[in-house]
């Protein structure tokens, strides 16, 4: 999980003295509203790095004709209580197989870290009082998980847990071994 410090983001929003651009130029890493890469998609070159932000209401669907041409996704979390932005960044992943970064803002929380990490975002910008060093403690609370996620789609029963654990595995008893595979090394 990479953290955004946004002093020192090198994608830049497209915004004008009046607010945000209508149809922004054509520039390497440009962060672009979902209304302004509408009007500006059909012109946009091909191989310019382009990012857009979308609201947690938006239905991900109606962006993936868009995704190949996409780097950077960005949801936002109007609420650190508001969860629909991780049910898109499942979609992203999952279903639509999106290979670019998708990252998180808004409302970002240093508890949502390790939720983020499994449904697919892989940067936060974290809200201003969280501390990024806390933030990257808190993605090694967990050492596994018995449910599947968008990084290990299948459930603990059904992986070789010796695998993941390494080469400690061959030092486990009969007993430990045992606990492992039926997920209680988890």
């Amino acid at each position: 999980m990479n953290f955004i410090d946004s002093h020192h983001d090198h994608w830049q929003t497209a915004g004008g003295e009046d607010g945000p651009q209508p149809h922004p130029p054509a520039r390497a890493h440009s962060l672009l509203s979902l209304e302004q890469w509408h009007a500006v998609r059909d012109t946009w070159p091909l191989g310019v790095r382009v990012g857009v932000m979308v609201a947690n209401t938006t239905d991900i669907e109606s962006l993936a004709p868009d995704l190949p041409r996409l780097a950077l996704v960005v949801l936002h979390f109007p609420k650190w209580v508001d969860g629909r932005a991780y049910s898109q960044a499942r979609l992203l992943r999952a279903r639509f197989r999106f290979a670019g970064e998708v990252r998180a803002t808004g409302d970002v929380l240093v508890d949502m870290v390790p939720l983020l990490a499994r449904t697919g975002f892989d940067a936060a910008q974290l809200r201003p009082d969280q501390k990024i060093e806390v933030a990257e403690r808190a993605l090694g609370f967990f050492a596994g998980h018995y449910q599947g996620d968008t990084r290990q789609p299948l459930p603990a029963f059904a992986r070789d847990l010796s695998r993941e654990v390494g080469p400690a595995a061959a030092r486990l008893t009969a007993q430990q071994n045992a606990e492992l595979s039926a997920g209680q090394g988890i």
